[in-house]
């Protein structure tokens, strides 16, 4: 905007409404038991916890991986 004297656009100071569906979960890997993951779900569409088979950096392979609480 040319009248605003700080500079900022509509656009960049409009507050972004987060979406409480999404969560963010953190995965553990089953071998070694490390927390090395974090990532996000839809709460709504997927209840029960979740498990994906990711890269362990200390086992050096892939592992299955759980969602922890």
């Amino acid at each position: 905007m040319a009248g605003d004297p700080r500079g900022v656009t509509p656009v960049e100071g409009e507050a972004v409404a987060k979406n409480e569906k999404r969560v963010q979960v953190t995965l553990a890997c089953e071998v070694c038991k490390r927390r090395n993951y974090i990532t996000m779900k839809n709460k709504q569409n997927d209840r029960e916890r979740i498990e994906m088979n990711k890269y362990c950096r200390w086992d050096r392979k892939h592992t299955v991986h759980k969602e922890t609480r």
